[in-house]
């Protein structure tokens, strides 16, 4: 018969250690980027339906190129390019379609630029961003 092996300790482990974080793990900022769709609107004026196959190719490149950053890397890049909208900033229209869709707990929507003209718009939850909108700046909908 063999004996039972019992593990062996310099010292007890400690019942109060706590895990140590090299940053704030509630903070995103060091977080890359990530994408919701279930919000996606497919009407207009705010939606995704008027994009031909170039530009939605387009839109998943430039968002892939962002996936390879942090979003303090985002910001940093483009602070007039990707920000903050608070919701008394959005157009009318734009709030009006917010209630129409239940949106009504969010204090501000977040515009991230692809080109010259185009931005999405979406909800910045920790690091990730639920897409709502895509705009041209020569479509008519004005966010």
């Amino acid at each position: 018969m063999s004996k039972k092996k019992q593990a062996k300790w310099a010292r007890e482990p400690s019942v109060t250690k706590t895990a140590k974080y090299a940053s704030n793990p509630d903070s995103y900022n060091d977080r890359n980027p990530a994408w919701r769709i279930s919000k996606i609107e497919m009407v207009d004026p705010f939606g995704w339906h008027n994009l031909n196959a170039q530009e939605f190719k387009n839109i998943q490149t430039k968002l892939s190129e962002f996936e390879t950053m942090t979003w303090n890397e985002i910001s940093i890049q483009g602070k007039k390019q990707h920000h903050s909208v608070t919701i008394d900033q959005l157009s009318k229209e734009a709030r009006t379609r917010l209630e129409e869709k239940n949106i009504v707990d969010i204090d501000e929507l977040f515009s991230l630029r692809l080109s010259g003209q185009q931005r999405v718009w979406g909800i910045l939850e920790q690091g990730i961003l639920n897409l709502l909108w895509w705009r041209s700046k020569s479509s008519s909908m004005s966010v």
